[in-house]
């Protein structure tokens, strides 16, 4: 649990070096224009095309009139366009991880690596072809268990569980590879994701439920809908940040229980955590929390 907070408080940390602020931009750049142009050349064509679809099923054309009926017209003409956005917002979030952990996940890794730990020797256990095919494949099965658990997201309590444990899943798989493929070994990286597997999928959980804060920027209001192509690429930005959090913390977390792995086993000293804007054996200036900072 130490290790787990520990490595939580430095990701924090960490997402306010300038240059975690300027590599972030990469992502937004990339996604923003995708979106953009897809919004200005498809977005009035998607609305009609599920409008029209919604109002030949009788079933969804009877719940329409009844909510006419009840005063609630407005809800129809917000209704296709939200069901765009839960279908486009979710291909984007996936977009976005998957450049992050293609663009970012390395230079995190890097810095965390020569900020922390200098010592640290790299095995190169995984690939790069190993990250793509493990981010393609686990991508896969997050895209086919969301498009099955859709008809679930209608009970409420279910819409506020499956989504984000869904992406939680995903970027513990992604992310929990690329934290460890330059400096573990196959067989060390095979291990501490099995021994760390509770804690690296609570990461990743934490982190799915963090990435649905940004939907919240579509239910100010319905009004909000007219500025769908700006809100789209806020919402890029807002994902791109808790990725780069993400990645942070799984960087944090698996270089250094890979330090301590190794330091059980004789191999290397474990390296002293350097505090963020600090080089390496300055001297802090944060007091020792006691119970949460890892012992020297």
């Amino acid at each position: 649990m130490n290790l787990l907070i520990d490595s939580f408080w430095r990701a924090a940390a960490y997402c306010l070096h300038p240059r975690v602020i300027l590599i972030s931009l990469l992502p937004l750049l990339i996604t923003g224009v995708l979106a953009g142009v897809l919004g200005y050349f498809y977005w009035g064509d998607a609305v009609q095309f599920v409008r029209s679809q919604l109002e030949a099923w009788a079933i969804t054309s009877t719940a329409l009139d009844w909510l006419s009926s009840m005063g609630l017209g407005a809800f129809r003409a917000v209704l296709a366009p939200l069901v765009v956005l839960a279908v486009v917002v979710p291909l984007i979030v996936i977009v976005s991880l998957l450049i992050v952990a293609a663009s970012m996940s390395p230079t995190i890794v890097r810095l965390v690596a020569t900020r922390r730990f200098p010592a640290l020797e790299r095995l190169h256990g995984g690939s790069t072809l190993g990250s793509i095919v493990v981010s393609l494949t686990a991508t896969v099965v997050a895209v086919i268990a969301l498009i099955v658990s859709i008809p679930l997201w209608l009970v409420p309590p279910l819409v506020l569980v499956l989504p984000p444990l869904i992406w939680g899943w995903l970027t513990y798989r992604v992310m929990s590879f690329d934290a460890l493929a330059e400096h573990a070994s196959r067989d060390e990286r095979r291990e501490l994701i099995r021994t760390h597997r509770l804690p690296l999928l609570s990461i990743g959980v934490v982190t799915g439920y963090l990435g649905a804060a940004p939907a919240m920027v579509w239910a100010v209001s319905a009004a909000m809908l007219v500025f769908a192509p700006i809100l789209i690429v806020v919402s890029i930005w807002l994902y791109t940040l808790v990725f780069a959090f993400s990645s942070l913390w799984f960087t944090h977390y698996g270089l250094s229980a890979l330090a301590r792995l190794r330091a059980e086993r004789g191999q290397t000293p474990p390296a002293e955590p350097v505090e963020p804007g600090l080089a390496p054996g300055e001297p802090s200036t944060v007091p020792s929390m006691h119970g949460v900072l890892p012992p020297p």
